[in-house]
């Protein structure tokens, strides 16, 4: 689909970063900001901050939970989400 090129695009950057604060309220609403006004938003968990796999899987789920919006691609520490229903 024109949503997953999109998302794997090698031009679209990383706009939202999670560092030691976590998923955090303000985190939450910077992303459905960012949604608002483009397609997809790329987030990137910093290094140390998700060692594993599941920590990784466990923390894009929760942001996608709190802010009505998918993960449509995934690849090590960096996911790509969009609105929720948009795919």
């Amino acid at each position: 689909s024109n949503l997953l090129k999109l998302a794997k695009s090698e031009s679209l950057r990383v706009s939202i970063r999670i560092g030691k604060d976590g998923v955090n309220t303000s985190l939450i609403s910077e992303l459905e900001n960012q949604l608002e006004k483009r397609t997809v938003v790329k987030l990137k968990i910093n290094k140390g901050m998700a060692p594993n796999k599941e920590d990784r899987n466990q923390i894009f789920t929760r942001i996608a939970d709190q802010s009505n919006s998918s993960v449509i691609f995934q690849r090590g520490n960096v996911a790509v989400f969009c609105k929720a229903g948009g795919q």
